[in-house]
């Protein structure tokens, strides 16, 4: 299944699971960690995991627990495991030793094996583990990144400018895992859009992220599904000559290089036509 949009639903509030499973989202993350407070994670947990007990055919469901090093990811296993999600998200990841550690308790838990989808740049150590991932392929589901807990972890004012443009070291955070997920063979997962009235920026964010190489990306609220769904969708243009570069090349099997509508096509842009189609699979 393309995973375009990801929605992130509050684990606290099972009214709001039940609704978001027909919004439109390719995905639910259903949060135990930051849209969670601390006294709340023991019930929330006994949320998500009659949820996950419930019939949810149709979207994927990941849980994000919380992080490996605070005492919680394991009740949180232990209550999701159960329920077979689809995956787990994983905050703070530092690469192969956080991939491992998570391993290891989801082989304790009877899950060994769930896919994995790393959040891969919230701390600074984990700016230095993000070329571990292309050895982990096979352990992943995607790899994304956020721009919120990184600036808090270095004391840096805000990852944004006024514009909502990102800042020079978040612009590095966000290409590294774009550029990780590609060695990976994984999808890129680009991070959330925080002005959840801005429909427009997150429009052209969205916009800017697909055309960069991100296949999906992260919603905080049900407003932003669509956008996301909208700017994650090849159009019918993009489609069509995708499927004419490769049936060029299908005629001409010995070629390097063709002319195509006025233009040279060579190999690069037969594997990214290749790409795009797989994507409608």
């Amino acid at each position: 299944m393309r995973l375009r949009s990801l929605l992130f639903v509050p684990g606290d509030r099972p009214e709001r699971m039940e609704k978001a499973l027909g919004l439109g989202a390719d995905a639910l993350i259903l949060d135990l960690e930051d849209a969670v407070a601390p006294a709340a994670k023991p019930a929330a947990r006994q949320a998500v995991a009659a949820f996950l007990a419930s019939d949810r055919r149709g979207v994927e469901i990941f849980v994000r627990i919380n992080p490996l090093d605070g005492g919680l990811a394991e009740p949180d296993l232990a209550a999701v495991l159960p329920g077979r999600p689809d995956g787990i998200v994983l905050p703070k990841a530092e690469g192969a030793p956080s991939i491992a550690a998570l391993d290891a308790l989801l082989a304790e838990g009877g899950a060994a094996g769930l896919p994995i989808l790393p959040i891969a740049t919230e701390t600074p150590l984990a700016m230095f583990r993000l070329g571990d991932y292309p050895a982990l392929g096979a352990r992943l589901t995607g790899l994304t990144w956020g721009a919120e807990d990184l600036p808090a972890a270095i004391g840096a004012v805000s990852s944004r400018d006024a514009d909502g443009m990102l800042t020079a070291p978040y612009q590095l955070a966000r290409s590294l895992t774009l550029f990780a997920a590609a060695a990976a063979g994984v999808p890129p997962i680009e991070t959330v859009f925080p002005a959840i009235r801005d429909l427009d920026g997150l429009a052209a964010y969205a916009a800017r992220a697909a055309r960069d190489g991100f296949t999906g990306m992260m919603a905080i609220h049900p407003a932003q599904i669509a956008p996301i769904n909208a700017a994650f969708t090849p159009s019918e243009t993009a489609i069509a000559q995708a499927r004419a570069v490769i049936a060029a090349f299908a005629a001409s099997p010995g070629a390097g290089a063709l002319m195509l509508d006025g233009r040279m096509i060579d190999a690069p842009h037969l594997k990214q036509a290749r790409a795009l189609v797989a994507r409608l699979d």
